[in-house]
């Protein structure tokens, strides 16, 4: 039987810079999805999600990484895939992200250098900006790339997110005692 061996390798550099977070910021268009809007006859927005950012949030969880979500739409489907991931910080509906974001650090007793951050566009980069560490993903607006810390080959939607997650999991020590865990009873390879 092979090992499954971590096939991860971030330069130094960038693991430093990623230490010490505890809580996660997400956006959802453009990092959680493509971006895209698709709406339906009756005007409900639907939002295709992969499912490889699922598990990176579910494995931040494992970690003890809290994974919040702030987004400046909403949405039953947004609602339903956040619950399904367990994800129990999120705001809906604000274009002002920093005094939410604030809000979740000081409810969780953190701060702004135990935070990251993954963003594509300009809502996102007061957050982004104040993060210890912040992440965008590659189809990402040119200011948004310009303030990450790190730019991922993923698109958002695309794996981007896991991108981050598994990043944040390599940086925080967490990533090779949850890939042993895989094949073992209520292993976090479970499917998100």
């Amino acid at each position: 039987m092979q090992t499954i061996a971590p096939a991860l390798n971030y330069p130094p550099e960038l693991l430093l810079q990623a230490q010490g977070v505890r809580v996660a910021f997400f956006d959802i268009d453009g990092v959680l999805t493509d971006g895209g809007l698709y709406f339906s006859e009756s005007g409900e927005t639907l939002k295709r999600f992969n499912v490889l950012d699922g598990q990176g949030i579910k494995l931040l969880q494992k970690a003890g990484i809290t994974p919040v979500v702030i987004t400046g739409r909403d949405s039953a489907p947004l609602r339903l895939r956040l619950k399904a991931l367990g994800v129990q910080h999120a705001r809906f509906g604000t274009e002002d992200k920093r005094p939410a974001a604030e809000a979740f650090l000081a409810e969780l007793g953190l701060t702004w250098s135990q935070a990251a951050a993954m963003g594509d566009d300009w809502p996102d980069l007061p957050v982004m900006q104040r993060a210890g560490f912040a992440c965008a993903p590659a189809n990402a607006h040119a200011q948004a790339k310009a303030l990450a810390h790190h730019v991922t080959t993923e698109r958002g939607g695309e794996g981007a997110a896991r991108a981050f997650c598994d990043l944040l999991l390599v940086a925080g020590g967490h990533y090779a005692g949850l890939l042993a865990q895989v094949g073992h009873h209520d292993h976090p390879g479970a499917s998100a």
